[in-house]
């Protein structure tokens, strides 16, 4: 994810205000969508081909926990076992931040190892520990590299960058690289929220998109090579070869409830498709000052409350909360009292009532103009740092940032969603070459 899987994702406070990123316990109930609807992923549509793309190479795998195939079985073993009936020869595994079975906590260190989980026995090179590029040893030997790794929709999540970091890797080594594509969970058609500035690119985030950027993880891989958002020399760019494997029955217009599949958990605090709304909604929301600890992770009546979908603020209690979040007067958003942990949370839960209007980034901004309001001091005025500096890394518009130093509670939150949204149309327009899907 990103740092601290934002800052461990649990409360995340803006010079006090409690961002209550909770999460939940476990895969979405299965779908209700009938089977012949049902979306095909990417491994689903190779496995149909009879896996001809990769026939007769050796094949490196990117992926985690997540990357599955519609039943839910996991790619490893697709391409271990049925893979290698058809002459796929899978000879190395990748993992991003989190590893390739998604139990590591977010900014930890993941070593090198091998795969007993599966049976695979095969190596696992760690794309979170020593390096985060894929290294001339690690590809030595192989032919074809294919990715495999859901994403959010969301600028902020490392598992893109990793994919960017080992399409330059290959690239620059003469590997090909084979996408296999899924779902993006917010839909194909929504962009907002403000869009990256090139000084603030990092590992939290690789790509001069919004905040929320309607792209799958193959479109995004489309764009990232034909706009040049690649650091590759000469040679490596007129020899890179990208394939991505559509889906198949999948639409711009679905959200993941739409798919018919279940939801694996990403990350360990994106456990289900609201997190993953949620954290579009919430993700923005840095840790400027004092980091509260008042509705920590570890309080266990708290793990399987909705994620990133709750609000509070010390000495407010439910209705003020919610009535806050009301008289932002987000279209599609509404705040609903809540008391949560045996009565120790007591703030607003976010409801979303239409998605098709909603600016799933406006709620944050809102948020950080109210704790100008609230605190004795601009805690933005007052941020300096590695506080500072990962604000604005998952920011992105350090002119945003300086107006709310600046301006503090007086901050025209509606005039800048509407700058930005200005912005994503553009955008959209600039990518819409290498969308996949209608």
């Amino acid at each position: 994810m990103n740092r601290r899987d934002f800052l461990k994702t649990t409360l995340l406070t803006t010079g006090g205000l409690l961002l209550a990123n909770l999460f939940a316990g476990a895969a979405t109930e299965t779908s209700r969508v009938p089977a012949t609807r049902r979306v095909r992923l990417g491994i689903d549509m190779l496995e149909a081909e009879n896996f001809a793309r990769l026939r007769g190479e050796k094949v490196g795998l990117v992926t985690n926990q997540a990357g599955v195939n519609r039943y839910g079985e996991s790619t490893i073993r697709v391409l271990h076992t049925r893979g290698r009936r058809a002459g796929v020869d899978l000879v190395a595994l990748f993992g991003p931040e989190h590893g390739i079975y998604g139990d590591v906590p977010a900014e930890k260190i993941v070593a090198d190892q091998k795969d007993t989980r599966l049976g695979t026995k095969l190596p696992v090179f760690s794309l979170y520990g020593g390096t985060r590029r894929p290294t001339p040893a690690m590809l030595r030997g192989i032919t074809k590299m294919v990715v495999d790794l859901q994403d959010v929709g969301a600028r902020s999540y490392t598992f893109v960058s990793c994919m960017r970091l080992v399409m330059e890797a290959c690239f620059e080594a003469g590997i090909p690289v084979l996408v296999l594509d899924r779902p993006n969970p917010l839909g194909g058609l929504k962009t907002d929220g403000p869009m990256l500035d090139d000084k603030w690119q990092s590992y939290v985030g690789m790509y001069p998109v919004p905040y929320v950027h309607g792209l799958t993880i193959g479109e995004l891989a489309r764009a990232a090579l034909h706009e040049n958002w690649l650091k590759l020399s000469e040679k490596a760019r007129s020899r890179a070869k990208l394939d991505i494997v559509k889906m198949g029955n999948w639409k711009r217009s679905m959200l993941w409830r739409d798919t018919g599949l279940d939801w694996i958990p990403t990350s360990p605090y994106i456990a289900n498709p609201d997190a993953a709304e949620g954290y579009a909604m919430t993700g923005l929301g840095c840790c400027i000052g004092k980091f509260s600890h008042t509705f920590t992770a570890s309080r266990e009546p708290l793990r399987l409350v909705r994620p990133f979908r709750f609000l509070g603020y010390p000495g407010k209690n439910e209705r003020e909360m919610a009535d806050l979040v009301n008289s932002f007067r987000i279209a599609g958003l509404r705040g609903v009292p809540a008391v949560l942990g045996n009565g120790t949370a007591k703030g607003a839960l976010l409801a979303v009532s239409d998605w098709r209007i909603f600016r799933p980034t406006e709620i944050s901004f809102h948020m950080m103009r109210q704790c100008c309001a609230w605190e004795k001091r601009n805690p933005f005025a007052d941020a300096q740092g590695n506080d500072k500096s990962l604000f604005l890394k998952h920011l992105g518009d350090e002119k945003f940032f300086n107006a709310l130093c600046r301006e503090g509670a007086k901050t025209d939150i509606k005039a800048w969603c509407s700058r930005w949204e200005a912005r994503a149309a553009e955008f959209r327009r600039s990518v819409a070459d290498y969308r996949l899907y209608s």
